[in-house]
Order: structure tokens, then C-alpha cells, then sequence
């Protein structure tokens, strides 16, 4: 190949795209094994109410469930450019819905066999929502194409985590690949291709919520301790909600230009 031709390459956005995707799947599979911190394990607020374990942390997956229904009553309204793009943010909504009862099911009586089924929606919810950037940023084809198999992946990195905690070596390296690689692919996808849409931004801001889900969730006891009123781990799933929440709104807002 020559250097002029490697320039292009260089040049073009979906290079990058498809080169960071690329290395996220090559760390998955070649990286060493990951394991859950221990702290992820163990969770703060364990009080009951009205008979429930952990009520926080089970009551609060309302939000999320709440959330993801108005994501998937609102497609209906939402302006879409091509109407094949609707698919991949339904799908997006529904993992989203079904991480409710999942999450519900494992905060009742946490382990890992039960953490399955918390996990399953999340990592497909994320699949589905790169290719709904991938579909309205890349092409419509693309994303709408690349759905099932997406959310395939996701659900086999999850699988695998289960299989591998069986095995006595638990690697959760795969669905972690899976969660932080949509991401930066989809933060990827924003910033480098030009936007079909008007709101953009808004991208952004459901990121930073989800940032901060994410930060929550790894200072739960500590967040817990500062007055015993609320977990680190409750405030996630709010959060989390919160930026599904503003995806919706950007739907609402958004036109195509």
C-alpha cells in the first residue's frame, strides 16, 4: 500500500471507527483474564422495607423500567429520516426496560448466577445503542445490519463471564470489552461523523450521566457512609435512568437537517 494511499486511509473516519472496535475485540480475546472487584460484590445498603431485601437498590430499578418504556412509547413520535432507524433505538429501550426485572431479580438475593440476568439486557441494551448511532452517523444499512449480531456478542460476553466463573477462572474481561467498547465507539462515532440530526450534544450529556452512574456504583460504601441515607449503587441505577431518560428527550427534540 502506498503512502499516499495510507494517508487517505488515515483520513478516513471509519477507519478509526472500525479500528477501535477492532482493538477492543483483540483486548477481549488476548488481554488477561478480569475479575470482579470485590467491592462490586459486596453492596452497601442491605436495609429492608415492607418485606423487601435491599429495597434501595431493587425500588430504584422503577426508574429504569419507567425509563425505557417512555423510550419505546415516544419511537412512535420521534422523527427519523429513514424509518429503518427506529429499529436499533427500540431495541435500545427494550434492554433498557428489561434491565428492571434483571437487576429487580439479582438485588433480591445477590449472586452470581442470578447477576446473569442483570447483565444480559445491559450488554445488548449497549450493543443496540451503537448501532443506533452507527445507523444514523454511518449509514443506515450499517447499523441496522450489524443489530442482531451486535446483540449476540453482547449476550455471549456475558455467557462466557457465566461459563468462565463455573470453570473456577472468572474472566469478565469480554463483557466489560462489550460495555466500555460500545461506548468509546459510539463517543468515536459522534465526534468524527458529521450529524444527521440537530442535538447532537445531547449525546454528551447522556454520557456524562452515565459517567457518573459508573463512578457511583464503584464508591457505593462510601457514598452510603456519608449519611446512611442513599447507596452509591441506588444512585446508579437513577442515573443510569437519567441518561436513557435524556436520550428520550433528545428523540423528542431532535430533527433531522
Amino acid at each position: 500500500m502506498s503512502p499516499a494511499t495510507l494517508t487517505l486511509a488515515a483520513r478516513d473516519p471509519r477507519v478509526w471507527l472500525f479500528g477501535l472496535i477492532a482493538l477492543f475485540v483483540a483486548a477481549a480475546v488476548l488481554a488477561p483474564p478480569l475479575t470482579t472487584p470485590d467491592a462490586f460484590r459486596t453492596l452497601a445498603d442491605t436495609r429492608g422495607l415492607l418485606g423487601i431485601p435491599n429495597f434501595a437498590d431493587v425500588a430504584s430499578n422503577v426508574a429504569l423500567l419507567l425509563a425505557g418504556a417512555w423510550g419505546l412509547f415516544s419511537l412512535r413520535r420521534a422523527a427519523f429520516a429513514d424509518p429503518a432507524e427506529r429499529w436499533p433505538y427500540a431495541a435500545t429501550f427494550l434492554m433498557v426496560a428489561l434491565t428492571a426485572p434483571g437487576s429487580v431479580y439479582y438485588h433480591l438475593a445477590p449472586d452470581d448466577a442470578r447477576l446473569v440476568w442483570d447483565r444480559l439486557p445491559i450488554s445488548m441494551g449497549f450493543m443496540a445503542l451503537l448501532c443506533a448511532v452507527l445507523a444514523e452517523r454511518v449509514g443506515v444499512k450499517a447499523g441496522v445490519r450489524l443489530l442482531l449480531p451486535l446483540m449476540l456478542a453482547g449476550a455471549v460476553s456475558v455467557l462466557y463471564w457465566r461459563w468462565s466463573v463455573l470453570q473456577g477462572a472468572e474472566n469478565l474481561l469480554p463483557y466489560a470489552a462489550v460495555q466500555f467498547g460500545a461506548l468509546a465507539a459510539i463517543v468515536l462515532a459522534v465526534l468524527l461523523f458529521p450529524a444527521r440530526y440537530t442535538r447532537g450534544a445531547d449525546f454528551f450529556v447522556a454520557f456524562g450521566l452515565y459517567a457518573l452512574a459508573k463512578v457511583a456504583e464503584g464508591l457505593d460504601a462510601e457514598i452510603y457512609a456519608l449519611g446512611h441515607l442513599v447507596s452509591g449503587h441506588t444512585l446508579k441505577h437513577l442515573l443510569a435512568a437519567a441518561a436513557v431518560a435524556w436520550l428520550v428527550r433528545m428523540l423528542h427534540l431532535r430533527q433531522p437537517k
